[in-house]
């Protein structure tokens, strides 16, 4: 496994993690906690339940992602452009991502009822509708994972021609507070709150640090590629 692979796994990890904990896809993931924390009596149901929901959300980012990255990289005309402009466009999509997740532009962020309306119409398939949470909330769009998934993730498995690999590291890294609750409840920790806490205080400087990064590789790759300063 080359370097530049290993980077880019752990970069897709790290944008999943940062997916998970934003506003929005962080309150889908609390609905789904709560939602499977309603089993809190039988811990196994919990943790299968809690399995299949990171299953679900892991295989729609992968076969978004295959789609996505495969139709760019087998297309000759796109993939001739992409392999002589990706570090110019990278530089500007790079400060627009980051100046969204350090607060300096805003899009509008107010969520849906989404993750209520679809825990109750699952309530009744049992372990199984951990699976279909995960998939129903992963294709459930915001813009905070619209521009992490999108504007990061894709161009990034594009650069590394990775289909498979950068994209399931994603899914599985944006269902990761469900996994650690689910682990919590399973072990029987009182800790659920304040690890919730923890995680909430965490994403705000998580996200802003990640920006002020994003916007310094941005420039870098537009004064370097774009620009040409050195």
């Amino acid at each position: 496994m080359t370097g530049e692979l290993l980077f880019g796994l752990a970069s897709a990890a790290w944008l999943g993690i940062l997916t998970s904990i934003s506003p929005c896809p962080l309150a889908t993931n609390i609905a789904a906690i709560t939602f499977i924390s309603r089993r809190i009596d039988s811990p196994r149901a919990v943790a299968i339940t809690g399995g299949l929901y990171t299953l679900g959300r892991t295989l729609v980012y992968v076969v978004l992602g295959m789609l996505l990255v495969s139709s760019l990289l087998s297309a000759p005309v796109v993939s001739h452009v992409l392999q002589k402009y990706m570090n110019r466009l990278l530089g500007p999509i790079l400060i627009l991502v980051g100046m969204f997740l350090a607060g300096l532009i805003e899009f509008d962020m107010r969520g849906s009822r989404l993750g209520e309306r679809v825990s109750r119409r699952v309530e009744t398939w049992g372990v199984w509708s951990g699976l279909a949470l995960g998939v129903v909330f992963a294709l459930s769009f915001c813009p905070g994972s619209a521009a992490l998934f999108f504007g990061s993730l894709v161009p990034l498995a594009v650069k590394c021609e990775s289909r498979l690999l950068l994209p399931m590291a994603y899914g599985a890294a944006s269902a990761l507070p469900v996994l650690v609750f689910a682990g919590l409840i399973v072990a029987g920790t009182r800790a659920v709150g304040r690890a919730f806490d923890r995680i909430t205080q965490f994403e705000w400087w998580a996200r802003r640090a990640t920006g002020v990064l994003f916007i310094g590789v941005g420039v870098y790759f537009s004064l370097a590629y774009v620009f040409r300063v050195w």
